[in-house]
């Protein structure tokens, strides 16, 4: 069985002004629940707030919390913070951890929701309120784990980087669209830029060759992977050209390349109008590492 951490919070009705599609998550969590027995379903307790401003600004955290995020902060984010909103963005972190805790016994575990890496210490952006990775990430070397986030989303994981530079039992990833959001790019530990319209072949070859002594080098105890699919070639935001079977043959590499090492993914990006499309993406990713990794 796939150790999977869902939370109703997750799925929350879009709030007014919003430009994300919110029934991402709902669709992941009824393809999953397709899978029957091959689940084990895992539900979160909220980040306590002390483990949120680990990685961002007390003073943030309290507006978040509150649902009383300033109106130019929500420009940024991309939707309103509304209670429900505020009760997703603390719940989601938790998943994060608690996928890690999961994956760190069983090998793979994933978050059906996460992957929140444009979040900075004093405001979210780019539909990011939280960065579940860096404050999952925090809390896991407080526990005495050397962690590297893996990120292949086509937009940089900026917010990740800065709000965990400087950590000795961090480092980070980030393998993107040199083009795409955001412009102003953060410094992770190894930033690998791709020119527009990468495809399948050259990806695979640049994420195997520059990936791989990584790990090595940092020889984590646990990998969280923010495991977006906007690579693909149709993605609404996304400037690469990934193919379906593509973004199969990496979820299959990355698991590769964990050699061992205990991997917990979260959602990421995947984006355009056909949500259910999208979702298969998601769920087409939990299950292969599921299977690469499972023990």
């Amino acid at each position: 069985m796939i150790p999977v951490v869902h939370h109703p919070s997750y799925v929350t009705e879009a709030p007014a002004r919003s430009t994300y599609r919110w029934g991402k998550n709902g669709a992941i969590r009824d393809l999953l629940l397709a899978q029957g027995a091959g689940v084990a379903w895992h539900e979160p307790e909220p980040m306590p707030p002390a483990w949120l401003e680990a990685a961002h600004d007390p003073g943030y955290v309290a507006e978040v919390l509150a649902a009383a995020v300033p109106r130019e902060k929500e420009r940024r984010i991309g939707f309103p913070v509304t209670p429900a909103v505020a009760r997703r963005a603390q719940t989601v972190p938790g998943g994060t951890w608690l996928a890690a805790r999961l994956a760190l016994e069983h090998g793979f575990a994933a978050n059906t929701a996460g992957g929140s890496h444009h979040a900075l210490g004093d405001t979210g952006a780019g539909y990011c309120v939280f960065n579940d990775l860096a404050v999952a990430a925090h809390r896991l070397a407080a526990e005495g784990r050397r962690v590297l986030i893996v990120d292949v989303d086509v937009h940089q994981g900026d917010g990740t980087a800065a709000l965990t530079a400087g950590h000795p039992q961090i480092a980070t990833y980030s393998i993107h669209a040199e083009k795409n959001f955001p412009v102003r790019k953060a410094r992770s530990t190894l930033d690998v830029p791709l020119a527009d319209h990468t495809g399948d072949a050259a990806y695979l070859a640049t994420l195997e060759a520059t990936l791989a002594p990584l790990i090595a080098e940092v020889a984590p105890d646990v990998i969280l992977y923010q495991a977006g699919v906007d690579p693909f070639a149709d993605d609404r935001l996304g400037r690469l050209s990934l193919s379906d079977d593509g973004l199969v043959a990496r979820e299959r590499l990355v698991a590769r390349l964990a050699q061992g090492v205990p991997v917990a993914s979260t959602v990421g990006g995947g984006y355009g109008d056909d949500v259910m499309a999208i979702a298969r993406r998601h769920v087409r990713a939990i299950l292969t590492l599921g299977e690469a990794l499972g023990r």
